[in-house]
């Protein structure tokens, strides 16, 4: 079954120096109906101003995924790492037991547009641990990518839960098929440009929901960058 997330239905905050709009209930925007999917528990989309960002604040037991679409990011947190991810680069942080970190915009003049991915983990009190990794643009052109999943296979980041995230740069008027196990469920987000599916138009900030034995092909109207969560089943 299909189900669409419209852009216009997600939370917004504006606080001057960061813009942000929530696919699920976080922070002061509270949706009943959308408090995550399967372990999917966040995605912001967040556009940080130059020279601004997140103070040094705290985590705990979450799976904490920033996927970088524009501009750089400092990360400093207690663990004792200090790195700047780029535009196509990813970053995982598993809170665990408990961390403390900041994200600050790295650049003077330009803004930062990311992701913000939380996912639940498998167990709690895991200790905390971060990595980061660039995904060559040649490794997402046109085909699916793997960028996160539970057993870090074929190099992607690792992620203490039973789910995988997939994404890809897709050029106009070429398709991917989006291919759901029985007894799977996918989420699937539009980053940035346009698709069609199943005869619906997408764009960016749209998302669509799919269950149990599906297999759909997704269509680029223009230059599209897409992520595809593949999740155990569970309830919204």
């Amino acid at each position: 079954m299909l189900s669409v997330r419209p852009s216009n239905s997600r939370g917004y905050a504006n606080h001057g120096w960061l813009e942000s709009f929530h696919s699920f209930s976080f922070a002061s925007y509270y949706d009943p109906q959308n408090m995550g999917y399967s372990v999917l528990r966040v995605i912001n989309d967040d556009k940080v101003a130059p020279a601004t960002g997140f103070g040094m604040h705290g985590h705990q037991d979450m799976e904490i995924i920033t996927y970088m679409l524009e501009g750089e990011l400092r990360h400093t947190d207690s663990m004792g790492h200090s790195e700047v991810i780029r535009a196509g680069d990813v970053q995982r942080m598993t809170a665990g037991t408990g961390v403390r970190h900041s994200e600050m915009n790295a650049s003077d003049a330009t803004t930062a547009h990311l992701l913000q991915i939380w996912i639940e983990p498998d167990r709690l009190g895991l200790p905390p641990s971060y990595e980061d990794k660039t995904i060559p643009l040649a490794e997402k052109h046109n085909s699916w990518a793997l960028i996160a999943s539970p057993d870090a296979r074929a190099g992607s980041l690792k992620v203490h839960q039973d789910m995988s995230l997939y994404a890809t740069v897709l050029d106009a008027k070429l398709s991917l098929r989006i291919e759901v196990a029985k007894g799977r469920c996918a989420y699937v987000h539009i980053a940035r440009g346009e698709v069609n599916i199943d005869g619906q138009h997408l764009q960016a900030g749209d998302a669509f929901k799919l269950d149990n034995a599906a297999q759909l092909e997704m269509l680029a109207v223009s230059n599209s960058e897409v992520l595809w969560f593949d999740l155990p089943p569970g309830n919204e």
